[in-house]
């Protein structure tokens, strides 16, 4: 599998670890560069940022627009529903991504993957069926597709897995408890979740871009 096109920059010579970081639906791997400077990360710690994109596609909320998107999204009566096959090959893409961090020397316990929206759903996927123990997960403002098909954290070993979930009360795109009911079931299957909640909408604010950078700092020190 040929590698999805991404932008990269690092915060020091030499990294020890790397994020990748996966954009939301209609954007591009330049949504979350700025995000770097804000984060604050200290000279210590030497990250590879890693932001693929996303293919361009018909997405059928949205009329069947062409845009950029990982899988494509429906409608389920009231409920939007995801496009699953859509969603694991996106999984085996950044799958891809990792593999090839790895064969540049970074450890699979030193690569976090991260996501907004759609991005933190497929980073979800991949994290938790990966055959290694990852970094962590960073899924912000997203959901958990597929359930019922979650495997168990001791089966994988992924019992120590750190993720990181924020989400906003006033999210219009994915509301509140479906976000709520992700955390519970990886909680349930035994995944080690920090959650976060802040007053805005389908977005990011600067408390929880704070809160991002103590969890990197705390589980990629070197």
């Amino acid at each position: 599998m040929s590698l999805l096109p991404a932008i990269e920059l690092v915060t020091q010579r030499n990294p020890t670890a790397s994020i990748i970081w996966l954009h939301g639906l209609g954007a591009d791997g330049y949504d979350f560069v700025p995000v770097v400077k804000e984060l604050q990360i200290p000279e210590s710690l030497a990250i590879r940022f890693i932001f693929p994109e996303a293919p361009i596609q018909p997405v059928t909320v949205n009329n069947g627009m062409h845009m950029r998107a990982w899988y494509d999204v429906a409608y389920d009566g009231l409920e939007r529903r995801p496009d699953d096959a859509g969603v694991l090959r996106s999984a085996e893409a950044l799958d891809a991504l990792v593999a090839h961090e790895i064969t540049r020397g970074i450890p699979a316990r030193r690569i976090v993957l991260a996501g907004f929206s759609q991005g933190g759903a497929v980073a979800l996927t991949c994290g938790t069926r990966h055959s290694q123990r990852l970094g962590g997960i960073l899924a912000l403002s997203t959901y958990l597709p597929m359930p019922d098909q979650l495997p168990r954290a001791d089966v994988r070993g992924h019992s120590d897995l750190p993720i990181f979930m924020a989400h906003g009360s006033q999210d219009n795109v994915i509301p509140l408890r479906m976000a709520e009911s992700s955390r519970t079931r990886l909680a349930e299957q035994g995944y080690p979740v920090e959650w976060h909640e802040y007053p805005m909408a389908h977005s990011l604010c600067m408390e929880e871009v704070e809160a991002i950078s103590q969890w990197v700092q705390r589980h990629l020190a070197p």
